[in-house]
């Protein structure tokens, strides 16, 4: 029975698991694959897999190898994949970077974050990656001692779509097996001395803690991996319940009384989503757990909640997300009767009116109509007879916070304030009873 179980199989199996997850990604012909080439046996068989499939699929296939310059034989193994490239008839692209071995975040980081750099210059429509199930296993047990969440845990996708999109066709497949496969065929390739150095957390987890485990737990890699599987699909519904609440919620900009009857978990689940989708990294959890706290304890208080590389600001009933530093001073665009203009995350719509808003043919006559930030000396009329107010008094007076000031948008007619976010449009540019109007509505 154990000679049944660890025999390698058979020769095909490899291309076919290859090519069933090029068809489950929609990989079209005309459209190019990039390798990551690290010259290593992994990358060296999908190199060779995508090769003697390249016919058959209909796609170009190319490769890209950088080259760290942390290992003296780095020159070696940006000749080998050349010469691997070469004998194939594949495109190659070498990128050499500068790893700094001092990094903060340790060299590993420091070569993996330059690494992916490189490769994001690589003109393709996929980026190809020899990951296997024991890197899976691996990768899910290392997230899950430094403390990860569902989505860290759910660890690599065979097929991540962007641009490029990413492909790891060997994720179904063991070391033993991508071993067998290249020596079924004589290939050579190169071995990373780094490889085994087991200062790394990675390697110590590889060469001593997973041979302990799968021999007291002969199904710990494919479980491990199964495992990620799941994690993957929980946190794809994690996604779907945060798309519900935010469209409950409000929408772009969240009603924050919505928002608080949800519990503390749908929140922060659906504050770490939109982090997410914003295209910055999600907080620790420490830190949701107190911004939902936080406004929890002054529901009607304005807040802004540093979340590391986003902001959670409430204000007015209204709660957003915006950028660290997302509120510094915008440029002016001229106004030429668009429906709306950009403004920051949000935009300001111009919506006709009757009755009501800017009169328009007073803005019809103007020589210039520009929206953007307040300036020195901004003050508006809020109603016929008051006195003009400064933007600071205004400001004062109805109690906006200081670090929402510089985002108002302030709309211009040939140099004098007619509209500011928050507070209105000033008393000498309002429309008459029945006259044509235009009212602005700032959407974060």
């Amino acid at each position: 029975m154990a000679a049944t179980r660890n025999r390698t199989p058979p020769e095909p199996v490899a291309e076919e698991a290859v090519a069933a997850v090029l068809a489950a990604a929609g990989v079209a012909p005309g459209e190019t694959l990039c390798v990551a080439l690290s010259g290593g046996v992994d990358s060296t068989v999908l190199l060779h897999i995508l090769a003697r499939l390249r016919g058959r699929c209909g796609f170009t296939l190319a490769a890209a190898h950088v080259h760290h310059g942390l290992s003296p034989n780095a020159d070696a193994w940006l000749e080998a994949c050349r010469a691997s490239c070469d004998i194939l008839g594949v495109a190659f692209h070498p990128f050499r970077v500068h790893v700094r071995r001092d990094d903060p975040a340790g060299p590993e980081a420091a070569a993996r974050a330059a690494r992916h750099a490189a490769l994001a210059r690589v003109p393709c429509d996929w980026l190809a990656f020899g990951h296997h199930q024991d890197d899976q296993a691996e990768t899910l047990l290392f997230r899950l001692l430094r403390g990860a969440g569902v989505r860290g845990a759910g660890a690599m996708a065979d097929v991540e779509r962007g641009t490029p999109g990413r492909l790891r066709p060997l994720l179904g497949l063991r070391r033993a097996q991508i071993a067998a496969w290249a020596r079924a065929r004589g290939l050579t390739w190169v071995e990373d001395e780094s490889n085994a150095d087991e200062r790394y957390a990675r390697n110590l987890l590889r060469h001593r803690v997973m041979p302990v485990l799968e021999e007291a737990f002969p199904g710990t890699v494919p479980v491990l991996a199964r495992a990620g599987a799941q994690f993957r699909e929980a946190d794809g519904l994690l996604g779907d319940l945060a798309r519900l609440d935010e469209a409950a919620c409000g929408g772009a900009t969240l009603e924050r009384a919505k928002l608080l009857l949800l519990s503390d978990e749908r929140v922060r689940n659906l504050l770490r989503w939109r982090i997410r989708a914003m295209g910055l990294e999600a907080p620790a959890r420490a830190r949701l757990v107190e911004a939902v706290r936080q406004l929890r304890a002054a529901p009607e208080q304005a807040l802004r909640l540093p979340l590391g590389a986003a902001v959670c600001c409430a204000y007015r009933g209204r709660l957003w997300l915006e950028p660290e530093g997302g509120r510094a001073v915008h440029g002016t665009t001229v106004w030429h009767g668009e429906a709306e203009l950009p403004w920051g995350a949000g935009r300001v719509v111009l919506a006709g009116a009757v009755g009501e808003g800017l009169s328009r043919a007073v803005l019809d006559r103007a020589r210039e109509v520009v929206l953007g930030p307040r300036w020195a000396g901004l003050a508006l009329r809020a109603g016929v007879g008051r006195p003009r107010r400064s933007f600071k008094n205004l400001c004062q007076e109805a109690g906006i916070p200081a670090w929402l000031r510089d985002g108002l948008p302030v709309l211009s007619v040939d140099g004098a304030a007619a509209w500011i976010g928050e507070f209105g449009v000033a008393a000498e540019f309002r429309c008459a009873p029945g006259e044509p109007g235009v009212v602005p509505i700032w959407e974060r």
